[in-house]
């Protein structure tokens, strides 16, 4: 590889399609055109004279080298990020009011507990959490940046993945010792299940309880995942529940570990605040905090 050929700016127009999967978001999220990030890439796949990434209808998919170079850039970009937040003054002009929506899962069990140091990083800005269980309208103000289940595939804006993240069969140690085990999912008939309110589900990435079991009958209904989990814990029943707010707790009981439900969260905030640096800065902190490992969202992860 020659160096003198190697230009850092196409590093971050490979990120983009290696954390899009296709050309067409990737430039939509830079703001570019397609052709000029093919360009790019291929500019870059020359300077290391080596196939980064496969191209097809169905997508883009990184070959070995592009695996490799993508968890190299992801660390220079994160150590870049570091330093910068290291040499700048915390008042450097980030102030006003952002309004953070997010399901309540992540709002309140992960993000809560957290956002505080996003404000002590930036005194003068103010920060409101709304963990609600519902879809939000970037459009109308509900939510300047909001973290949502799945990409949204509409609208004018502009999305960030944050973390995939696992959920899992859970019930209490006290509600497995009066009520015994379910051994396979035809089983779950005998027990009390615990889910959502079906006609208040607003999202069909939400129906975890379908997705299981076509059978599923809930004898508890709560449409909020803090208030299920709060729910299983306390012994009234067998519920869907996010494996980061339950694999480490020891009085829960995981149920039939070979059922597995994969989602992911994506960072979302309208075309209208792309240039708005109190909105950056904080999908940047959400970043930032999913990836510090304190946190498992996955089973396997």
């Amino acid at each position: 590889m020659k160096w003198d050929n190697l230009n850092w700016d196409d590093a971050k127009y490979f990120l983009a399609v290696a954390r899009e999967g296709q050309m067409l978001s990737a430039a939509n999220r830079l703001g570019v055109s397609q052709a000029k990030l093919s360009r790019r890439i291929a500019s870059l796949e020359q300077a290391f004279d080596a196939q980064l990434i496969i191209r097809s209808t169905s997508g883009c998919e990184l070959t070995e080298d592009g695996v490799g170079l993508f968890a190299t850039c992801e660390r220079i970009e994160h150590e870049f990020r570091e330093a910068t937040s290291r040499i700048r003054k915390p008042e450097s002009g980030v102030s006003g009011t952002v309004r953070i929506g997010t399901p309540d899962g992540f709002g309140i069990s992960f993000l809560a507990p957290r956002i505080h140091g996003l404000i002590e990083q930036y005194p003068d800005l103010r920060v409101q959490l709304v963990p609600i269980p519902r879809s939000f309208s970037l459009s109308q103000r509900e939510a300047d940046i909001a973290v949502m289940v799945g990409r949204p595939d509409n609208g004018r804006l502009r999305a960030r993945k944050l973390t995939d993240y696992s959920l899992s069969l859970y019930a209490s140690h006290d509600y497995v010792k009066e009520n015994g085990t379910p051994s396979n999912l035809d089983e779950m008939k005998f027990h009390k299940l615990v889910g959502y309110v079906e006609d208040l589900i607003f999202s069909p990435a939400l129906n975890f309880n379908a997705e299981i079991s076509r059978d599923w009958n809930s004898a508890l209904e709560i449409s909020s995942a803090v208030g299920q989990f709060e729910a299983v814990r306390s012994g009234a029943g067998i519920g869907v529940l996010h494996d980061f707010m339950a694999s480490d707790k020891s009085d829960l009981v995981h149920i039939l570990p070979e059922i597995n439900l994969n989602r992911a969260y994506w960072s979302v905030w309208h075309e209208s605040m792309k240039n708005t640096r109190r909105v950056r800065v904080v999908a940047e902190y959400l970043d930032k905090i999913v990836k510090d490992k304190t946190v498992r969202f996955t089973l396997s992860g």
